[in-house]
């Protein structure tokens, strides 16, 4: 992937977390609190009603990826509205978003006129189709967040998780490439930015990490779990507050930072799977955040 010597993935530093590591009685309270929410909701039985429900629909890879890709970027606000909109989405695809993806023509992508999700619309679909046209050339979805993924790794060689704010810049600058700047860039969030990128990080989550308890799928080995950032959203960041895991006020990229490095301390190989607990508890009210 092209990268200038001005790009943020080389002039840009994740800034330090200077938090104190806390005593061992504390994060061995966090860390059973935690363990034992996450045993608890990392579960199947709630995908039906969830949008990670819709790539599970599938199973070949690239229906996974590209089915999951839009159930992410589509995954904001009411729930079952947002599941409406994906089965309207994929019915226009004929329910097999890889093949639509490939083969597309401009005559086709006219199927997707009129769609409308909040305010993903027709337009945005079709600019999204010629984008990931665009990124079979280097591998698909996954070749293209791999290649950003070294980049950034390669840029930033100081620290033993890579910088998954510049990856996610990176991604967006290769997904919108081909495409002009114009309302649908909006539709992938950009760390560089200050987004917290939860559709970004929970997508990510989605294809990484292992797939032995049935919800996420484990596709993608290039990025290691270790790697990936906390979906933050008003539950994460609520449950992560009250519990004593964030500090930060606002709901940004350097949130995400704080909170991730915090989810280390009792898990660095897979500290995203506390995304089930904090989340989890979050929208059952357990701590009353």
């Amino acid at each position: 992937m092209p990268e200038s010597s001005s790009s943020p993935a080389r002039r840009q530093r994740r800034p330090e977390n200077k938090r104190r590591r806390p005593s061992p009685r504390r994060l061995e309270e966090w860390k059973s609190l935690l363990d034992e929410a996450a045993d608890r909701y990392e579960r199947p039985d709630f995908l039906d009603a969830d949008p990670l429900g819709v790539p599970h629909r599938f199973s070949a890879p690239a229906d996974v990826a590209i089915a999951g890709f839009f159930a992410a970027t589509l995954a904001w606000g009411n729930r079952k509205s947002i599941l409406r909109s994906c089965d309207d989405l994929l019915d226009r695809m004929d329910g097999a978003p890889a093949d639509f993806v490939r083969g597309a023509t401009a005559r086709e992508l006219s199927v997707l006129d009129g769609f409308v999700h909040r305010t993903f619309q027709g337009e945005d679909a079709k600019r999204f189709v010629r984008c990931l046209q665009s990124l079979e050339r280097d591998g698909g979805l996954e070749g293209a967040f791999q290649a950003a993924f070294n980049a950034a790794r390669a840029a930033d060689n100081t620290s033993d998780v890579a910088d998954l704010g510049a990856t996610l810049h990176l991604f967006k600058q290769r997904f919108f490439q081909y495409e002009p700047a114009d309302r649908t860039v909006k539709h992938v969030a950009d760390p560089a930015k200050g987004s917290a990128a939860k559709r970004l990080c929970m997508y990510l989550r989605w294809m990484v990490r292992s797939s032995h308890r049935g919800v996420d799928f484990g596709l993608w080995s290039g990025i290691p779990p270790a790697a990936l950032r906390l979906p933050l959203d008003v539950h994460t960041a609520g449950v992560s507050r009250a519990l004593g895991l964030l500090q930060r006020k606002a709901n940004d990229w350097r949130a995400v930072e704080e909170v991730t490095h915090a989810l280390r301390w009792m898990d660095p190989e897979d500290p995203v799977r506390y995304d089930f607990a904090l989340f989890g508890m979050g929208v059952n009210g357990a701590l009353n955040p």
